[in-house]
Formats: C-alpha cells, structure tokens, sequence
C-alpha cells in the first residue's frame, strides 16, 4: 500500500488552498455583512411602521379628546351664565323679601298707623304725614317730635330711632335690651 493518494483526487498545492480558503472566507464574511444591514434596515424600517402606526391612533384619540374638551367648555358656559342668571333672580327675590319683610325689630310704619314693637313693650303710632324735617310720633303714649337718625330713649331700658322717613311712611326701629328676637 502506498501512502499516496491517487493523482486524481490529489489536494491542491498550498498556494491554490490558501487562496480558495481566503475567497471562502471574504464571501462569508461580505455575506454577514449584508445581511447584519439587512436586518438593521428591516428593523428600522419596521420600527417606524409601528411608530407611525401608533401616531395615527394617538392623533385621533388628540382629536377627540379636543372636541370632547370644546363641548364640556360649552357645557360650563351654559351653566355658568344660568348660575350667573340664577344669582340675579335670587337677588331680586331677596330684595323684594326684604322690602316686604324688614330686618329684626325695624317697622314701616304709614301715617295714623300704630305698631306694637320690641316685643310688646312698646307702642309705636305716626301721627299724620312726615314733615319735611321730622315726624310726629306717640311714643308709648308721649307725642314727639323726631328728626331721621335721633334716638328716643323708652323707660326701662328700650330706644326708638327713625331710620328714614318719606311722604308716606317712617322707618324705625326699636329695640329693648334684653328683649328676645322675633
């Protein structure tokens, strides 16, 4: 037996393996090159599909979202001009209560009209029409004559004050210490 190989299956000489082995070795390496950009480019350009993708859901959901916005401002506008109208209406009503019904202890009283005041303790009568500059009143049965804002002191321990006074009507007020609200 001989230790050659037949000359048709003989290896290529050093030189020719070698340079077989170098251009094996730069297609293999060109080849993962190319696909390694492939791969980056493919993901890259899928990721901005996805991104993309995502954008247009995100800017309808900026859509509406803005009109859902735009209606709910419309919706405190009503409201706040009917509060706004609500709180007119309220003032009205609450002046005409207050004209109608005066504060604690403050009696509208026409001429030869008597009130009984501060809880019964006093007797308060306008005697004819306000003058220009006061009014007559009887006092517990005392006429005097009073000017708006003076005090008329009422034994024990009670006053009278004319607040205002027109043609028509005198505004006081009378209160006892000690008397309990009405």
């Amino acid at each position: 037996m001989s230790d050659r190989m037949p000359s048709s299956r003989s290896a290529p000489k050093g030189t020719q393996w070698r340079s077989l082995r170098a251009e094996i070795r730069f297609v293999t390496l060109t080849a993962f090159i190319v696909a390694f950009v492939a791969i980056i480019a493919g993901g890259h350009i899928y990721g901005r599909y996805l991104a993309n993708r995502e954008s247009g859901g995100r800017e309808t959901a900026i859509e509406q979202l803005r009109a859902e916005s735009q209606s709910l401002r419309r919706r405190i506008d009503d409201f706040s001009a009917q509060v706004t109208d609500l709180q007119t209406k309220l003032d009205r009503a609450q002046a005409a209560l207050k004209a109608i019904m005066p504060a604690d202890n403050t009696y509208i009283v026409s001429p030869n009209q008597t009130v009984i005041a501060a809880d019964g303790r006093i007797t308060v009568g306008l005697i004819g029409s306000p003058g220009n500059e006061s009014v007559t009143l009887d006092v517990n049965g005392k006429q005097q004559s009073i000017a708006a804002g003076q005090v008329v002191a009422v034994p024990p321990n009670c006053q009278v004050v004319v607040q205002s006074f027109d043609m028509f009507q005198a505004v006081l007020v009378a209160t006892c210490a000690g008397a309990k609200p009405q």
